[in-house]
């Protein structure tokens, strides 16, 4: 179980810092917005330090997640990342590709918080 833990958190880690990393070297195509996506995006354009907030924090996240000593710290990180990309995809973009990786990234993320909750309990 530690072996599949760990390949199931190094993945969702690279997956992390790959999306941040593509939020400052612009190296992966994006698919054809839709209207409303643009009226989105050009929101966070408006926000210019906010892109690179949500780069800086899916790469730092993804790091802590992979290792176990910090996946802890890595799962809370990413938590207000993964719910905004949760709800993004099923509520604007709507494509079932989309709900299901994120679905499954957000069940990821919800377990190695569970799997952490001890090291939870001194902050509350």
């Amino acid at each position: 179980m530690k072996i599949i833990k760990f390949i199931i958190s190094l993945l969702f880690g690279l997956m992390f810092i790959n999306a941040g990393l593509n939020k400052f070297l612009n190296y992966m195509p994006m698919p054809k917005p839709t209207p409303e996506q643009m009226k989105l995006f050009a929101a966070f354009e408006e926000i210019s330090w906010l892109m690179p907030l949500v780069g800086a924090v899916e790469i730092v996240g993804g790091l802590l997640f992979i290792f176990q000593k910090t996946r802890a710290l890595g799962a809370i990180i990413i938590l207000p990342i993964m719910v905004g990309i949760i709800l993004h995809n099923f509520t604007i973009d709507k494509s079932t590709t989309g709900m299901a990786i994120s679905g499954v990234l957000f069940l990821i993320n919800l377990w190695m918080i569970i799997d952490n909750s001890e090291k939870y309990k001194a902050l509350v």
